[in-house]
């Protein structure tokens, strides 16, 4: 790299660190939460092996005796079914509770630099131009065995199906029987893929929380497993539908609704609204609901109960996301910058959770009613208490029609008028359990364009905790940042470092390199700040925040939320059996699916939404409690008119740019590797798929010839795009 991108401060190598305070964990914290840990990887490994070892014979005998022990209970098969493949999962969500009510903030403090740098799976990148984009060792690892499962159980049945055979039968009625039956076996399997397609979309749920995957990532693994859940049912229909139009009775099949067994023609409904959802993608995805409905309808509901567990945590998931963006949030400001770009402050309550690498979906009601668009936080939790920002890129209708009517409106004179307001309802926020941008010694953030967003959050994030004192083991940050033209580098503006902690560089080594890609040359006149919008919406202290149901929220309320629901649904199903089932003699199939469904919605509505309620009431008295001080809202416009101020001085003193270039990765690696020595090296890419594949292509060949004096570099990604 040459003088003009990277000058001395890359050079610094162990520059002084800050201190760091920690507590000591108790014993007996940390003796519950290891106990929890083992006892929760004790049922997830049981749960996955009963799925995978499930077409085995021995498991088959296993599986019999506990259906005869078990099936003379009040719910019968269903509740033996849902007690061995949904109980589990259901159990761990509440452990997982339990869990992150003991740890509370500890787990941060337990988060220590290692004296010897390895290799992590999670972040090991492995393949990086393929199909799934960059996948890590450890998401390499989850493909294959999802892969090993399927080969294996299409072939234990095969063979099963054999054994089955009679020499008897005709080759017609063979070919048919075969076909029938490896028809359902392979629906079968797609039911057990089915089991784990909904826990990753479910945002804000517990499990996620505790396994610390943001909702971003997990939904990669969502579309995933919807592929090869769409592929075995769509192979489970096409079996079928062979062997009948052999039989020459695929049009009286296809229609059939059969009251014991299967009913076939709400599994074609379901399977046409699932090929819908896969190959047209059509949003908003409301199909999904069609699809589980009459799949339940299809197969009833003892096999229902075999995928029951991940559905009902997305049900509990998506009841509390309605409940949360049924709130309207004042917008406190607005600004556009010259690059297009959008700036929004929104109000939130002080008891609010987030980290800075975390997103909200936003909602502008004046604009649509029906769209929803997620965005990174611009702004660190430690910036404010009573705002939160974001950064939104003009590149949409929905977003050239946000700037519009922020142009519009600050052109006029007089204040607001009630049909001009702007207010917004919002999910969320969304991300990591912990800071792990803060469990680094040295940090590199590779961004392209506005996905420089989350890295200003980062930066604050990080500025806040080494005045401050918190936790933070950074030492050496290098930010890479790629932009098409000059102007988008007045989002700097949002940000003033010096403000935030005057004494950072005697602290911290920072070093920005930027690459303006489309340009030659610097422009004579650097954009301004342009039309900047402030605005309220009601009066200071009755400021209308974001609610606190979702994303990190009260692990409390949460746990009490999913208790309780779950709960409620077994007691609904019991009484259902109770007076209802068993006394009419209720044996239809698919009206008994039908029944278990409406007890999952009922018992998240009835039983949950009381806690919802209730939890409403406390966030009310809390924010009642709160005074929003004019002052210090005040204060924090200011502070965002002051750096606009001061943006020249600090683009100068704190950045090297390069016009007419790009971000070469190899160079910035190995100048990294020989002054920052064998360390653990964190990288984190929030940029388009093709940065994200250049960096992580980089890091896979540096670790592979890692050299005993060089860093091991550590791949994060932040989505770019959801």
């Amino acid at each position: 790299m040459d003088e003009n991108s990277v000058h001395n401060p890359l050079l610094w190598g162990q520059g002084s660190g800050h201190a760091n305070v920690r507590r000591k964990t108790p014993l007996s914290v940390t003796l519950a939460k290891w106990i929890l840990k083992i006892a929760m990887l004790a049922l997830f490994i049981s749960w996955v092996a009963l799925m995978f070892l499930f077409p085995a014979d021995f498991v088959q005998k296993l599986f019999e005796k506990w259906i005869q022990a078990t099936n003379g209970t009040v719910f019968g098969i269903t509740g033996s079914l849902f007690l061995l493949f949904s109980g589990p999962i259901l159990l761990i969500a509440v452990l997982s509770i339990a869990y992150l009510v003991v740890s509370g903030e500890e787990e941060l403090h337990e988060k220590k630099a290692s004296k010897y740098p390895s290799f992590r799976l999670w972040t090991f990148p492995v393949l990086v131009d393929g199909p799934f984009g960059v996948v890590s060792a450890a998401e390499l690892i989850g493909i294959l065995l999802f892969v090993v499962f399927v080969i294996w159980a299409v072939y234990a049945y095969i063979m099963s199906i054999l054994s089955l055979m009679s020499d008897q039968l005709t080759f017609k009625e063979k070919s048919c029987l075969f076909l029938e039956i490896l028809g359902l076996r392979f629906g079968l399997i797609g039911m057990f893929c089915l089991a784990f397609l909904f826990l990753p979309v479910a945002r804000g749920s517990v499990l996620l929380r505790f396994i610390d995957i943001p909702f971003e990532h997990a939904t990669r693994y969502h579309v995933w497993l919807g592929h090869l859940t769409m592929l075995l049912f769509t192979i489970h229909g096409l079996l079928y539908i062979v062997a009948w139009t052999i039989e020459g009775r695929l049009l009286h099949e296809i229609l059939e609704w059969r009251d014991i067994g299967v009913a076939n023609l709400p599994g074609v409904i379901s399977l046409s609204a699932g090929l819908l959802m896969w190959v047209t993608s059509l949003p908003p995805h409301q199909l999904y609901v069609i699809f589980i409905v009459f799949l339940a309808l299809h197969v009833g509901d003892f096999i229902f109960t075999m995928a029951a567990g991940g559905i009902f945590i997305f049900i509990l998931d998506r009841f509390l996301r309605f409940c949360q963006s049924r709130r309207v949030v004042d917008i406190i400001s607005a600004k556009c910058l010259p690059c297009g770009t959008v700036e929004l402050v929104l109000a939130k309550p002080e008891n609010l959770r987030y980290n800075a690498l975390s997103f909200v979906f936003l909602q502008v009601r004046e604009l649509s009613w029906l769209q929803w668009h997620p965005f990174s936080v611009s702004s660190s939790p430690l910036d404010g208490k009573y705002h939160i920002s974001v950064l939104i890129k003009v590149l949409g209708k929905w977003t050239e029609k946000l700037r519009g009517n922020i142009l519009e409106n600050s052109e006029k004179e007089l204040p607001f008028s009630p049909h001009s307001k702007i207010t917004a309802s919002v999910e969320g926020p969304y991300g990591h359990e912990t800071p792990y941008h803060l469990m680094y010694e040295n940090l590199i953030l590779v961004a392209g364009g506005i996905g420089i967003s989350p890295f200003l959050a980062v930066l604050s994030d990080i500025l806040h905790c080494v005045r401050e004192g918190r936790p933070c083991l950074l030492r050496n940050i290098l930010i890479v940042w790629a932009v098409k033209r000059s102007d988008e580098l007045s989002l700097l503006s949002t940000i003033d470092m010096d403000s935030i902690c005057p004494s950072f560089s005697s602290k911290l080594n920072l070093e920005t390199c930027i690459y303006v890609t489309r340009e030659s040359e610097p422009p004579l006149e650097e954009g301004k700040v342009q039309n900047t919008l402030d605005f309220s919406l009601c009066p200071t202290s009755k400021r209308c925040g974001m609610s606190v149901l979702v994303g990190t929220g009260h692990t409390i309320w949460s746990g009490l939320y999913v208790i309780s629901s779950t709960v409620g649904f077994v007691i609904s199903m019991g009484l259902l059996d109770i007076f209802y089932i068993n006394p009419f003699h209720i044996s239809s199939w698919w009206y008994k699916g039908l029944l278990f469904i409406v007890c999952m919605i009922t018992s998240v509505v009835i039983f949950g939404g009381l806690v919802v309620g209730l939890w409403h009431l406390w966030e009310r008295r809390i924010l009642a409690k709160e005074q929003f001080e004019d002052d210090k809202l005040n204060i924090d416009k200011a502070e965002h008119k002051e750096t606009v101020a001061r943006e020249d001085s600090h683009l100068a003193k704190l950045t090297g740019i390069r016009y007419g270039a790009r971000p070469d990765f190899k160079e910035i690696f190995e100048t990294v590797s020989k002054n920052w020595g064998h360390v653990d090296a964190g990288v984190i890419v929030c940029g388009p798929p093709t940065l994200q594949s250049s960096v992580a292509k980089e890091i896979r060949s540096h670790n592979f010839r890692e050299q005993s004096d060089h860093p091991i570099f550590h791949f994060n990604s932040h989505s770019f795009d959801l």
